[in-house]
């Protein structure tokens, strides 16, 4: 860990240490304070499923059964700390790997996998969960995210101190996106209009083969203050602390305190995505690193040292993960393959004249190969 620049350490909120010991923080433990052993096992359970899910979409895209697959391993105390702050009126604009989020939001995970296997422009309906479908367009959906933020406010469901109507929205991003214009763009403009936005940057330290380090020279976080945005930097691995940061930072939205920028600082332990093999480009050493850093290990040893984590929820929440892997694997392989042609639905909302024609040339197409002919 480097002392300055963006990969340092200096600065960060934790809770809770690598080793698994509580630490103070003036501001931020009275915002775990409420969190008993039932809330902070629930933390627990959600990140080791959320893991065996992550593990079971994996093998299936090696066994054939996915066309791709992008890993949450090792970032899921930033999400699912985060995921658990939100009330249910808030909205979330996730990238592609948000599977914590999802999970904390209500979602069934196994829907993430209908895109991921090619049968589905997305899965599920975003105003079931306010949780909206994955965005692969690196970056853009910050500016969606803020738009909504903007309409949230306009329709007057900011700072009016009713808990069950006050709305904020948050957008999830990972370092590499800091580098595209959407996202600057989108820290104007809720820095100007005074957004009810939370910007929550998942800084993993590698967009795909590049380091942060040849993404910026100062912490990711230090871009805020230059757009009139607060910010703050958090250990992403300690879901205590994302879990508090995320409130505070949510609380201001609401309240109409306007936008936060959060700068989670964790570590991408698996791929890119299927197709990436980060051997090529970071060592062994630096991975051994931050495998001593996961986050569901130090949670493991906290609550073990309480005496909060027993043997008997340890086996029922295994028995929990090995049902979800079981269900997953049912899941996808009962998908099938749709029809061709469903690519040109849903597109646009309306009607579209160059999708029409699209179609209709491709159905002429598809028609040339009947009787084994082929022209």
């Amino acid at each position: 860990m480097t002392t300055s620049g963006p990969l340092t350490d200096d600065g960060l909120v934790q809770l809770l240490t690598p080793t698994g010991e509580r630490v103070d923080h003036p501001d931020y433990t009275p915002r775990v304070a409420h969190l008993d052993d039932e809330a902070l096992r629930g933390l627990w359970r959600d990140m080791v499923l959320v893991r065996r899910f992550d593990t079971e979409a994996t093998a299936l895209q090696r066994q054939g059964e996915l066309g791709l697959w992008a890993q949450c391993l090792g970032q899921e105390a930033a999400q699912v700390g985060s995921g658990r702050a939100l009330a249910p009126q808030d909205y979330v604009f996730p990238s592609y790997r948000e599977h914590g989020v999802a999970h904390t939001r209500g979602l069934d995970l196994t829907e993430l996998l209908r895109l991921f296997r090619g049968v589905d422009h997305g899965g599920w309906d975003p105003t079931d969960v306010n949780f909206h479908l994955y965005t692969l367009v690196i970056g853009s959906h910050t500016l969606h995210a803020t738009g909504y933020a903007m309409g949230v406010q306009r329709d007057g469901a900011v700072g009016t101190g009713d808990p069950g109507r006050d709305t904020a929205v948050v957008t999830y991003f990972g370092d590499g996106a800091t580098a595209q214009g959407d996202v600057n763009e989108a820290l104007v403009f809720a820095a100007v209009n005074n957004a009810p936005l939370v910007l929550f940057c998942q800084n993993n330290q590698w967009a795909i083969s590049e380091p942060t380090t040849r993404q910026a020279r100062v912490p990711l976080a230090a871009r805020g203050p230059g757009f009139g945005v607060p910010s703050v930097r958090v250990d992403g691995n300690d879901v205590l602390a994302c879990y508090a940061v995320t409130a505070e930072a949510l609380e201001r939205a609401r309240s109409g305190g306007g936008p936060t920028l959060v700068e989670a600082f964790t570590y991408r332990m698996g791929a890119h995505t299927t197709s990436d093999d980060p051997s090529r480009y970071r060592s062994a050493a630096e991975e051994d690193y931050w495998r001593q850093r996961d986050p569901i290990d130090r949670l493991t040893t906290y609550l073990t040292a309480t005496g909060a984590l027993t043997d008997a929820f340890r086996a029922e929440v295994e028995a929990e993960a090995d049902a979800l892997g079981e269900r997953t694997r049912t899941f996808v392989r009962a998908l099938g393959r749709p029809e061709t042609s469903t690519m040109f639905e849903h597109v646009y909302a309306t009607p579209h004249a160059v999708v029409d024609a699209e179609r209709a040339w491709f159905e002429q197409y598809e028609a040339s190969f009947a009787g084994g002919e082929q022209r």
